[in-house]
């Protein structure tokens, strides 16, 4: 393997949040400048990713930065493998991304808000390739928190302290996204 070193990837299950983003960083960056391709790149990032620190730190750096990696299907079949890990990472991402648009909207911060409608846009672009049943149970976990005030998504919602236009509007997001079963 060229570009990002075999041995920063090889052995996530001790890696660090910020050695994640760091290893990511790298390869991202290595990826656009042509030193590795694109079985490298999905190898690196299925290795990344089957640990809760490594996913993260791969979906802070690619679903935020501002690079220009157009792999989002090659993307997604690395991140199947570790659907268990990154599922409920997905789906806080898009209802984190979804919640504060709307918070930089109230703040007049349009550049901070385009910077979460990216986020919002990329997760839910890997959302729809990876087309999951477990994103969908976790989607429907969400949505049951927000509807009843309850269950397993209420901890998180009560955590970042989201009113109830930031709810709903989670709520719209995981419709769109598919998510959610008709009902």
């Amino acid at each position: 393997m060229t570009g990002v070193q075999q041995s920063e990837l090889s052995g996530p299950e001790g890696m660090s949040f910020e050695a994640a983003i760091e290893a990511t960083q790298t390869l991202l960056m290595q990826f656009q400048q042509g030193q590795i391709q694109e079985p490298s790149l999905a190898a690196a990032i299925a290795r990344l990713v089957t640990t809760e620190n490594g996913a993260r730190g791969f979906f802070v750096v690619y679903l935020s930065s501002d690079h220009t990696v157009q792999a989002e299907a090659l993307i997604a079949e690395a991140l199947e493998p570790s659907l268990s890990i990154v599922a409920p990472l997905l789906v806080k991402n898009l209802a984190m991304s979804t919640a504060m648009a709307i918070t930089h909207q109230r703040n007049q911060r349009p550049d901070l808000r385009q910077g979460s409608e990216r986020v919002q846009t990329r997760t839910e672009i890997l959302i729809r390739l990876l087309d999951a049943p477990a994103l969908q149970a976790q989607a429907q976990g969400l949505a049951d928190s927000i509807q009843t005030g309850q269950g397993a998504y209420q901890p998180f919602l009560d955590r970042w302290g989201y009113d109830q236009e930031q709810r709903q509007a989670i709520y719209t997001s995981l419709e769109q996204s598919g998510l959610l079963e008709a009902s």
